[in-house]
Formats: structure tokens, C-alpha cells, sequence
């Protein structure tokens, strides 16, 4: 069961509206809802208004997702969009659409055509084989220069040298972040939601 306190209804609440950020945020447990796999060169979004998910983009090169991608609801980053996730180390593809409790183990901040668009490093909770990944070090140095990699070349074709990675940093110093984007949506988002 999902952590949602919404009664059963006959239209699906937007769950990036009604679902909490956290799944236990003592455990450091966010609940993430998915919108690409690894391997993947399609961008797809979660429309913000609706929930829905859409193919935001084809990418403009071969360079592929070198993770699942998605994002967490409630949050608000600088990039007037809700904050991404990146999952490491997932064995089998995960459903876009779908919710997935994922665990935080760190931060790479990024700058995207200016503008502050930061990806919470995650693992799932519940996944046995990743229980002993603590923190982003843990996946490797070459995980690290991939992931800067696809990330600062991705968008390379379309608008050269507009994307540059900031660093990677720990699980502290995400779990700052996400209380940040947290405030913002409260102040920002949620008083214009009808």
C-alpha cells in the first residue's frame, strides 16, 4: 500500500500532489516515483498539473541514461520543476509510472543552462543486493565519471556546454536539499493548487 492518506475515490488523485515526500524519513526512505530506465535515450516527464506522464524528448545522441531517472513529490527545485532522482544499481527495469521507495545516499548537483538542477543519489529500500550501498562512494569512481559524464554531455548536440556538474556530495548534505525543495513547493506550489 502506498503512503497516502486520501480516501478510495473514483478519480486517481495526482500522486505528485498527494504523496509524501518521504516514506520514513528517519530511514532516509523517499517515496520516488520513476519516469525513465537506464539504457534509455527518451526523456519522459511527469506533467505537473495532470500526473500524467509524457515523452518529454528524444535525445539528440546516443548517449543513454546511465540510471533510472525520476522525482520526488512534494519538492520544488530551482529549476521550477520537482526534484530528480537517480537510482542506482537496479536490476531489472522498473516500470515508468510507477512508485518505488528508493533510499538516499547522496547528491550530484548540477547546473543546467544556468539553473540549479540538482539529482538525489537513491538505491531501493528494498532491494537485498544494495542494502550494503550506504553512500554514493560506494557505487565506484567510474559510476561517478559516467554518470558526470552522460549528464554534462547529454544535451551536448542541442545546446553545447550548457549542462556541468557541481560535485558529488553525502546523504547529509541531500537530505538538506530535499527539506529546501520541500519549503519551496509549500510556499510556491501548494498554495496555487485548487
Amino acid at each position: 500500500m502506498a503512503n497516502l492518506s486520501v480516501p478510495i475515490q473514483k478519480t486517481m488523485p495526482n500522486l505528485l500532489h498527494v504523496l509524501s515526500p518521504w516514506a520514513n524519513e528517519e530511514k532516509r526512505i523517499l517515496n520516488g516515483l520513476i519516469e525513465i530506465n537506464a539504457g534509455s535515450i527518451n526523456k519522459y516527464e511527469f506533467i505537473t498539473e495532470t500526473g500524467h506522464l509524457k515523452l518529454d524528448r528524444v535525445g539528440y545522441s546516443t548517449l543513454a541514461y546511465p540510471t533510472v531517472y525520476g522525482l520526488i513529490p512534494q519538492t520544488w527545485d530551482q529549476d521550477n520543476d520537482m526534484l530528480d532522482i537517480l537510482v542506482a544499481n537496479v536490476t531489472e527495469p522498473l516500470i515508468p509510472g510507477s512508485l518505488a521507495e528508493v533510499r538516499v545516499i547522496g547528491i550530484m548537483k548540477f547546473e543546467d543552462g544556468g539553473e540549479i538542477d540538482d539529482k538525489i543519489i537513491c538505491v531501493l529500500a528494498d532491494d537485498k543486493r544494495v542494502d550494503h550501498i550506504t553512500s554514493y562512494k560506494d557505487l565506484g569512481p567510474h559510476w561517478e565519471k559516467e554518470t558526470a559524464h552522460y549528464f554534462e554531455f547529454y544535451k551536448h548536440l542541442k545546446k553545447p556546454g550548457t549542462c556541468k556538474v557541481l560535485g558529488f556530495f553525502e546523504a547529509d548534505e541531500a537530505v538538506k536539499v530535499i527539506g529546501e525543495c520541500i519549503e519551496r513547493y509549500q510556499t510556491e506550489i501548494l498554495p496555487k493548487i485548487q
